[in-house]
C-alpha cells in the first residue's frame, strides 16, 4: 500500500509562484518505480493532467501548463514537486498527486491552489 500527501498549495496572485510536494510512504518497492503525476479539477470540470515524470526521470506536461510548471522527483526522499511559476486565474484548482503502477493507482487528498486575477 502506498499513501500519497501533497502539500504547498495556496492563494497567489496572476503572475506569482508556488511550488507543491507530494510525499509517498509505503511500500518502497511500489514506490521507486512509479509513474508520479499531477492532475488538478477545477469546479464544474474534469480532472485533467497537468504534469507526470517516470521513474527515469522522463516528464510529460499539458499543453497549457508547458514552460510555467516544473515537475522533479526526488526518489531518495520519495516526493514529487510541482513548481508552477507564472500563475494564471484559470490555474485555480485543487491539484492532485498520483502514482501508477501497473494497475496500482493511488491518489492523494488533494491541495488547492487559488490564483487571484
Amino acid at each position: 500500500q502506498v499513501q500519497l500527501v501533497e502539500s504547498g498549495g495556496g492563494l497567489v496572485q496572476a503572475g506569482g509562484s508556488l511550488r507543491l510536494s507530494c510525499a509517498a510512504s509505503g511500500d518502497i518497492f511500489t514506490i521507486i518505480p512509479m509513474t508520479m503525476g499531477w492532475y488538478r479539477q477545477a469546479p464544474g470540470k474534469q480532472r485533467e493532467l497537468v504534469a507526470s515524470i517516470t521513474n527515469g526521470g522522463t516528464t510529460n506536461y499539458a499543453d497549457s501548463v508547458k514552460g510555467r510548471f516544473t515537475i522533479s522527483r526526488d526518489n531518495a526522499k520519495n516526493t514529487v514537486y510541482l513548481q508552477m511559476i507564472n500563475l494564471k486565474p484559470e490555474d485555480t484548482a485543487v491539484y492532485y498527486c498520483n502514482g501508477q503502477l501497473g494497475f496500482k493507482d493511488y491518489w492523494g487528498q488533494g491541495t488547492l491552489v487559488t490564483v487571484s486575477s
